[in-house]
């Protein structure tokens, strides 16, 4: 066999491998991600279930920590989502236009 012919045989693995690859990556940046998020969701309402007396503390006059907390797992779910779209732009998206230009 060529050597041009050995390398076209060869592509389609290479390419199925590198999107399997990918793939897993992907996934383990989403799997990661909405742990920390199911953490950080269920931790809050864990707090709300089992500490009510310490999420009425008052951190400035009329601001509990319940209100402090409540804001912050909003915050983090928005951070959390935007590490995911950075990392996205900056890793997935381009390996997947790689991908598809060869």
């Amino acid at each position: 066999m060529a050597r041009g012919q050995e390398r076209r045989a060869a592509r389609p693995r290479d390419d199925g491998d590198a999107l399997r690859a990918l793939a897993r990556a992907r996934t383990r940046v989403a799997t990661l991600l909405t742990a920390a998020v199911v953490a950080i969701y269920f931790g809050f309402i864990g707090a709300v279930a089992f500490a009510r007396p310490v999420l009425g503390w008052l951190v400035a006059p009329g601001l509990s920590l319940g209100i402090v907390l409540g804001a912050a797992v909003i915050v983090a779910s928005w951070l959390l989502t935007w590490v995911y779209v950075r990392w996205a732009n900056a890793h997935y998206d381009p390996a997947l236009r790689s991908l598809r230009e060869r």
